[in-house]
């Protein structure tokens, strides 16, 4: 079986015809599929057109938050439901082609790779500010991870030992694509150039919202940031020794001591440089915060499976960070 999983947010306008597009993809392919939705906590009526499609796609499953708990949420909880052999992870927008779904599956089958990797093409009408900013996030990544992610999306193919090997991973902040690349195993490449949404607007991810995922990215990610500070401050001590030789020469030479705005411009720097190192030890407090506090990844509000002809009323899902033990307590 493959299993393709699709976390949705606010997209009432376009996840008919993305879903139906996905559909038609996967009935050409002589496996058996499973269709999975994971609705985000969407506060149009988005979670309204997926139970419609029930009728017209019955490999159709779906899951609907009971709030926003983000799109890291949403991909745990949909390998979590899935129980394919192999699971494809895509956006719902179809900037990622499902054209590309049968290509995936060739490959996987025809050879020993474990993950089937998308390499985008930027396209031309992206934004000067969106650039650079990916740009920046990236270079950062290499140079805190050493793993190269400029090009890879989340649109991949993992078989069931990836899947379940990303499945066990312990920690609550996760970041889907650098986990995988973490992971490691044998992996092949495919290219494609993102086309244009077909609604013709442009992402819903606000400067904002890829700053904060961003930052929790890098934090989740690494702990290099906190090294960086280490070693600022290594370098600030090497030059106070270095400016403490040089007056204390100018004291035995009975020379002036000059340099007021410099002596002004040292504190300013120093100051700054210790409430940047607090603010990045404060971000990590917050993340252990976060990790120690042991609430559910997600809560499941709504759901339904293909076997079902009525949506079904949950209250929270077991997650992938809890033991075995507390999985047969639940």
């Amino acid at each position: 079986m493959l299993s393709v999983v699709i976390p949705v947010y606010c997209e009432e306008t376009l996840i008919r015809e993305s879903l139906a597009a996905i559909h038609d993809t996967l009935q050409a392919l002589d496996i058996s599929c499973e269709l999975i939705v994971i609705d985000d906590g969407s506060t149009d009526n988005t979670w309204e057109q997926v139970i419609k499609l029930q009728e017209v796609i019955p490999i159709l499953r779906a899951q609907r938050f009971s709030r926003n708990f983000g799109k890291e949420s949403a991909i745990l909880a949909g390998l979590s439901l899935a129980k394919g052999q192999a699971v494809i992870v895509m956006d719902s927008d179809l900037q990622h082609p499902p054209v590309l779904i049968p290509q995936m599956v060739a490959l996987w089958q025809a050879s020993d790779a474990d993950i089937v990797e998308t390499v985008r093409m930027r396209p031309a009408g992206e934004s000067v500010v969106r650039k650079l900013g990916a740009r920046l996030f990236y270079t950062l990544m290499y140079a805190l991870t050493d793993y190269d992610l400029s090009r890879m999306t989340d649109y991949k193919l993992m078989n069931r030992r990836v899947v379940d090997a990303w499945l066990a991973l312990g920690e609550y902040n996760r970041f889907y694509r650098g986990l995988v690349a973490w992971l490691g195993f044998k992996r092949v490449e495919i290219s494609f150039t993102v086309p244009a949404r077909p609604d013709g607007t442009t992402s819903s991810w606000s400067l904002r919202a890829l700053t904060k995922f961003a930052m929790q990215a890098i934090v989740s990610f690494s702990s290099r940031p906190l090294q960086v500070i280490t070693f600022a401050g290594i370098g600030f001590f090497v030059f106070a020794v270095f400016m403490a030789l040089r007056v204390g020469q100018q004291m035995l030479s009975g020379s002036a001591i000059s340099g007021f705005a410099t002596v002004i411009l040292l504190q300013l720097i120093i100051g700054s440089l210790m409430m940047l190192g607090m603010g990045i030890i404060g971000v990590y407090i917050a993340t252990i915060y976060n990790e120690v506090k042991g609430r559910p990844h997600y809560i499941v509000r709504d759901a339904f499976d293909m076997q079902d002809d009525e949506t079904s009323e949950l209250s929270t899902v077991p997650t992938a960070s809890m033991s075995s033990s507390e999985d047969e307590a639940k």
